[in-house]
């Protein structure tokens, strides 16, 4: 594998334990304003299933040891655009941002424009295409085929957890803003 990959992967892993870092700040501080956390179990598994599909894809990226490519470009972009859109998501969704679903007594429904249009914009515009860019950047195509879809099945399950977490919590919720902080 060439040595950029393995700078990318080190930058990688180190973006997303920012990320976590900053959930879990998060997390302890509703925590202690006595929010509830709702679907734990699922939160546990969605984390197993991320940190398993970025560990599958660096083991098959090592094992195909494949030279840069356009596809691996192309995954790059991907990847750097799907990270752009996490910091963005964490700097609109701030205190309230975290990778489980928390409901704070104080909080308070996002409302933009992105948020208005696409229902859990980090599910969509970050955690899906990070996947896809992670894969094609280390041409871990048996993950991609395979990982993906079962990581979309725990996502899924997610999604719709939550949406039954905000349509019980927030009576405007389908009217306006489309998030309650949980990645």
């Amino acid at each position: 594998m060439p040595y950029t990959l393995f700078v990318f992967i080190a930058i990688a892993v180190a973006f997303r334990l920012a990320a976590l870092a900053i959930s879990i700040r998060n997390e302890k501080r509703m925590l202690q304003s006595d929010a509830i956390e709702h679907h734990a179990a699922t939160s546990l598994i969605l984390t197993i299933a991320h940190i398993g599909f970025y560990v599958a894809a660096i083991a098959e990226g090592l094992w195909r040891d494949s030279p840069i490519s356009a596809i691996s470009v192309v995954g790059l972009i991907l990847y750097g655009l799907a990270m752009c859109a996490l910091v963005w998501v964490i700097c609109t969704l701030g205190r309230f941002w975290t990778i489980k679903v928390i409901i704070a007594k104080d909080h308070q429904l996002i409302s933009n424009r992105i948020f208005d249009r696409i229902r859990h914009p980090n599910y969509y515009l970050n955690i899906i295409p990070e996947l896809i860019g992670f894969t094609l950047a280390l041409q871990a195509f048996g993950v991609l085929l395979f990982g993906l879809p079962l990581y979309v099945a725990v996502l899924s399950l997610r999604i719709r957890q939550e949406e039954k977490v905000m349509r019980s919590h927030f009576h405007k919720y389908g009217s306006v803003g489309r998030s309650l902080g949980a990645s």
